[in-house]
This record gives structure tokens, sequence and C-alpha cells, in this order.
């Protein structure tokens, strides 16, 4: 039996990179998909027909995570769509770099609200669906940054760390009711933004990862995976860095 059999999953920000590869992965485990992008235009067309060739219902919804009304909307269709929502992966976010005095209020309030807002939006509708199973699995992807921090990206390493702690506090509370609440911390992964790096700088950062490579978005996927089945049944509040040991 595959992992996800009969489970439906809500994965946002799904469209393309490590979002759409999660969703790719738990259709092969059998689970159906919902997942959001702030458009659904020929890009999440081509991931809807890709998961749809798994075998599994897809739909793609657009909708900007960020926005509360928003989420309640998208979840109550999704509830009428699929009936339930066994996976919530909180994946939404953006990148605005630059160092803390150089910062703008924009930049600041612009990656907290899209990367670590947007989880609290989705959880919050997601929630009482999950009551009324009594079952449940919300996996944030955070970052190895937002556990060691990093120059440049504090906002981004905030909203990370924000990720973290949301889980924890979400595992905790949600916990008596039987959800877990988890997050993913990824290091160096290979993916077209980390790919236009310079070999310098791709060659440096390499060169401290005890496996000497970079991550994959199939290891990330194989890590939700694991919190989004059964595997992973007495596994809340945990952060799980995928990033080939970089950070032991």
């Amino acid at each position: 039996m595959k992992l996800l059999e009969g489970k439906t999953a809500l994965i946002t920000g799904a469209a393309r990179g490590i979002g759409k590869a999660i969703a790719l992965k738990f259709a092969e485990e059998g689970a159906n998909i919902a997942f959001t992008d702030l458009v659904i235009d020929e890009n999440g067309k081509a991931t809807e027909a890709e998961i749809a060739a798994k075998g599994v219902k897809v739909k793609g919804y657009a909708s900007n995570a960020a926005d509360f009304a928003q989420t309640e909307e998208v979840v109550n269709q999704v509830k009428v769509d699929f009936g339930t929502i066994d996976i919530l992966v909180n994946n939404a976010g953006i990148t605005k770099d630059g160092l803390m005095l150089r910062m703008t209020e924009q930049q600041w309030d612009a990656v907290i609200t899209v990367n670590l807002k947007s989880a609290f939006n989705f959880i919050h509708a997601c929630i009482p669906v999950m009551l009324r199973q009594r079952c449940g699995s919300i996996i944030n992807m955070a970052s190895v940054v937002g556990v060691h921090g990093n120059a440049g990206q504090a906002n981004y390493a905030a909203s990370k760390a924000g990720l973290i702690a949301l889980a924890k506090s979400v595992g905790q509370e949600m916990g008596p009711k039987g959800i877990r609440a988890n997050a993913i911390a990824p290091g160096f992964i290979d993916t077209a933004m980390t790919q236009n790096l310079p070999d310098k700088v791709r060659k440096e950062w390499i060169s401290k990862i005890p496996l000497r490579r970079g991550g994959t978005v199939e290891d990330i996927a194989n890590t939700a995976v694991y919190l989004g089945s059964d595997l992973s049944s007495y596994v809340s509040g945990q952060v799980i860095q995928v990033d080939g040991g970089m950070n032991m």
C-alpha cells in the first residue's frame, strides 16, 4: 500500500520548485493534491497535468496565501472539492535580501507577511477540518537560516524561525486532538535560484557540507512524505534539517 493512500494534501506555493516536488511525490504515494499559487497560469496548469498523470485527484487554486480572507475561501472550496484535508504543507515563500542597515520596511514586511502570516492563515483555516477528523499533519517549510541565522537575510531568517516556533506551538496545542505539526529546514538545495550562483560561490558552499553535494528537491519531498505519513505518527514539534550535515 502507498504511504499516503486515501489522504488529501493541501500544499501552498506548489506550482514550481520544492512545492511542486512535494506535490508530485505525495501523488506518487497516493495522496490527492490541492495546491495553491499566486496565479494558476500555464505553468500551474502544467503542474496540475503532471500530478494528474500520477492517477490522483488534483486541483490548483489561485490564491494570495498572505491574504486571510482569500485563504478562508480557498480552504472552504478545498473542503467542498475534496472532503478532507489530512496534510497541510506551508511552502509559500519569497526572499528580499539585504543587510539590516539597508533593509527597508517594505522588504521586511513583505517577507514576514508572505512567509509567516500565510502559514498562520492556512493553519487557522485548516485546523477546524482536522479537529473534526481528530487527525492531521501540518508541515512548515522553514530553512537552516531559521535555525542558525544568516547575514543579509534578517527578514527571511526571522520568518523561517517563526515557522519553526509556530510548528512547535501548534504541536503543543493540537497534540491532544491527534494533530501533529513539524518543520523542515532545507540547507543548500539545487534549484533554479542556486544554480544561477557563481561557480566559486557554489563550490565554497558545497565544501562546507559533509556529504559534499547540494540537496535535491526530491530530498525535501521525501522528508515531507515521512512527516505526512503514518510513519511519523509519534513525531510532532520537531524541526528536521535536510542539509547534508552542514549544521550538525
